[in-house]
């Protein structure tokens, strides 16, 4: 079952795509709530009269990567990215549902932030898992507080190794969090190194999401201080807005103290719940996607569209739609994992889904109308603010008008088009009249 609508598979006129153009960043400006002092593009003048690379694009990099899976335990996933307005796309991701041989129970998820370039991101994605498993504390006959150290000796173990292909090698200078996933048969493992993050919903509710690891938290802020550093404009040395990270090597240079008391420390914070028939879903993000919406908005939003929509890749690709025009400018990943109690597409939730979409497209052409009698050009930024200051009910939870821009988009589409097949006519009727 598709039962999403999407405005991007249909096909524009020339004269819409223009318009949608011209109208892109005021729309992103109008989604982020308020102004602020400059936009990418007048970030990256000003980058340029200093002589410095701007970290974003003149316009976003929308194409999206998608992907889908699932393991006989009941286990189904889809994962989603997208570069955005970065100017390079350094997030990864790892997707397991189901580990090898005897561990064919177990699966694992996680995505990674990279910052400062890809490698250190792209390796971990490709290589953590393995320096996990490798420490041993993860077997069959399942000690939690065996794997949690298994998973901590891993993260030290591959950061080690990484330093010493970073001087061979001559590796860039990135460093990248990770926030990641171990679900076994009894347990779901939190892992958390850095700012992406990883909630849990349950029953509904979200019941736990890891910490950021934020350089001016009092414990963080403590062990920078300690190594010798500072934190400035809330940034280590006022330069990495990250306190534990991979690789980041620049900050794991004092020689003398252990690798968990650096400037930046590779130490995961490690947490485990017991699993439940309650459990409906994980949501594993890069900050791309928290910075532009909170744990509870998200939860919601996304149960609510699992209501209406069996496609999780779907749902992922609506979750990155709404983070950009929410303002998000960073690169935006986010991993949905579902249990056999999330919620299932009902019949209810879709007619009342197909009731809102009318409800839109009639708003939308009374709006196109109105400005008609007033002799102004239907303008698809008006329209958006009108409907965003309008109170209408059934809008999704945690997403909001924001999130039924495609719905927007298609119905201003077609009565625009309406609204110009009718102009030659009234023309035409004015003329025989005159005659």
């Amino acid at each position: 079952m598709r039962t999403a609508r999407r405005a991007s598979n249909v096909e524009v006129p020339s004269f819409l795509r223009q318009l949608v153009k011209e109208t892109e960043k005021m729309v992103t400006f109008f989604f982020k709530g308020g102004s602020r002092e400059t936009g990418p593009g007048e970030e990256d003048n000003l980058d340029e009269d200093d002589g410095i690379p701007s970290p974003y694009l003149e316009h976003p990099i929308l194409e999206k990567y998608v992907s889908e899976g699932g393991s006989p335990v009941g286990l189904n996933y889809a994962v989603a990215s997208m570069q955005g307005w970065r100017a390079q796309m350094e997030d990864a991701h790892a997707c397991m549902p189901q580990l090898r041989a005897e561990l064919r129970d177990w699966g694992y998820f996680s995505v990674f932030d990279g910052h400062a370039g890809t490698t250190v991101a792209q390796y971990c994605a490709r290589h953590l898992l393995d320096h996990i498993l490798a420490a041993g504390g993860i077997q069959t006959n399942e000690d939690p507080e065996q794997v949690k150290e298994g998973i901590r000796e891993g993260f030290l173990d591959i950061d080690r190794h990484m330093h010493k292909l970073a001087r061979q090698d001559n590796w860039d200078r990135s460093g990248s969090t990770a926030a990641g996933v171990l679900i076994s048969p009894r347990h779901i493992y939190f892992i958390n190194c850095g700012d992406s993050r990883t909630l849990l919903c349950h029953d509904s509710q979200v019941v736990f999401y890891t910490e950021d690891h934020k350089p001016f938290n009092p414990r963080e802020k403590e062990r920078i201080q300690n190594a010798g550093g500072s934190v400035t404009l809330q940034r280590i040395n006022g330069s990495l807005a990250v306190s534990r990270a991979l690789g980041d090597f620049d900050f794991k240079e004092v020689d003398w103290r252990s690798q968990t008391e650096q400037l930046v420390s590779p130490e995961p914070e490690v947490y485990e719940l017991e699993r439940t028939p309650e459990d409906e879903f994980l949501i594993l993000a890069c900050d791309g996607v928290w910075d532009a919406i909170g744990n509870e908005e998200l939860c919601a939003f996304v149960r609510n569209r699992l209501q209406v929509c069996d496609d999780l890749r779907e749902i992922c690709t609506q979750v990155i739609d709404l983070c950009l025009y929410k303002g998000s400018l960073d690169n935006i990943s986010i991993i949905i994992v579902c249990f056999p109690g999330a919620p299932q597409v009902s019949q209810e939730a879709l007619q009342q889904e197909a009731e809102l979409e009318q409800q839109i497209d009639m708003k939308v052409e009374e709006i196109i109308q109105m400005m008609k009698c007033k002799d102004e050009d239907p303008d698809l930024l008006y329209v958006i603010k009108f409907l965003a200051a309008e109170e209408m009910p059934g809008l999704p939870p945690g997403g909001g008008i924001t999130s039924k821009r495609d719905c927007i988009i298609s119905a201003y589409q077609k009565h625009i088009m309406a609204l110009r097949t009718q102009e030659p006519m009234d023309i035409e009727g004015s003329e025989e009249d005159s005659n």
